[in-house]
């Protein structure tokens, strides 16, 4: 018996978010330099786009205090690749404009608990300090991604309701968001789930396929089995960090991020085009690897790399 695989994307979009949402919930504080040097081995792996840091205030995510001189170390790389910033209001909407960004992202939840622990505001109101921003934004002609976090689950309210995060993806989409990730931000979904939410957003609430990205983190060991499901679904955009960096620091107990090398050995092996190099993305991770005090989660990785030394140039 075949597995039958002609439903799924020939092509898929993979948003490395490595430098922001991998590197964010690191103890140990990464220089400047070493970040820039990071994502330019990742620019060499044939990302169209990513993530690289957050124009967040540097008391709440001292790790990322550095963006504009992250970004002031970019400025040579090639204009074809798309460089985000997360940007929590306006403040840091016009700081994010300020260092050269041409694409940005805003970020709410959910769940209301989530988001007062993690902006000190409810889901409607974080949704109001948007407004502003995506004005701006569509002032200079600059492109919007916004994820709604908790998707799937809710570290304080348990399971969200699918309805919820129906209200808020149409109520972004109306203020002139490009694109919605959809996260699973404590990593508990399970297949059905993604069919379910996926379902409701594309059938009922009638968004468009290509403005949908998935986002899941892999605490459990599901984040693999719910990418075939959003692929299944037509999802064709799909977040993840090299090494498997990351998890949310407003989330107890949650892991790393969906790691990009386990994510392109699946697509790949699956004759999924990416355009990303999954030995390079290994090599860019091999580096960071050595800043940090504990090593990658990415299963590939651990495999690709266990008779090779840990180092970089």
């Amino acid at each position: 018996m075949k597995l039958d695989l002609s439903t799924l994307p020939r092509q898929v979009r993979v948003v490395e978010v490595g430098p922001r949402d991998g590197l964010q919930n690191e103890k140990v504080r990464v220089p400047t330099e070493q970040k820039i040097h990071f994502i330019r081995l990742l620019a060499e792996a044939g990302y169209s786009e990513i993530e690289v840091t957050s124009f967040v205030s540097p008391r709440a995510i001292p790790q990322l205090s550095d963006a504009s001189e992250v970004m002031t170390g970019l400025r040579d790389l090639p204009a074809a690749l798309r460089l985000t910033a997360l940007v929590p209001n306006l403040k840091g909407m016009e700081r994010a404009l300020a260092a050269g960004l041409r694409s940005v992202a805003v970020f709410t939840a959910a769940s209301d608990s989530f988001t007062r622990h993690n902006i000190n505001a409810t889901v409607a109101e974080s949704l109001a300090q948007f407004r502003p921003v995506l004005a701006l934004a569509q002032r200079e002609g600059v492109r919007v991604r916004g994820y709604i976090s908790t998707v799937f689950g809710c570290p304080y309210e348990g399971r969200v309701d699918p309805r919820r995060v129906l209200a808020v993806a149409l109520e972004l989409l109306e203020m002139g968001v490009a694109e919605l990730s959809l996260g699973d931000t404590i990593g508990v979904a399970t297949p059905n789930q993604v069919v379910e939410v996926l379902d409701l957003l594309l059938n009922e609430g009638g968004i468009p396929l290509e403005r949908l990205a998935v986002h899941f983190h892999d605490t459990r060991g599901t984040a693999l089995a719910n990418v075939l499901a959003a692929l299944q679904m037509g999802v064709s955009c799909v977040d993840s960090s090299a090494g498997g960096l990351g998890g949310c620091p407003y989330a107890p107990g949650a892991s790393g991020n969906l790691a990009t090398e386990d994510l392109l050995y699946l697509l790949h092996g699956m004759g999924i085009e990416t355009g990303v190099s999954l030995e390079q993305v290994v090599r860019a991770t091999r580096f960071i690897a050595t800043v940090l005090d504990h090593p990658p989660t990415s299963k590939y990785y651990l495999a690709a790399t266990a008779q090779t030394p840990c180092s970089e140039s």
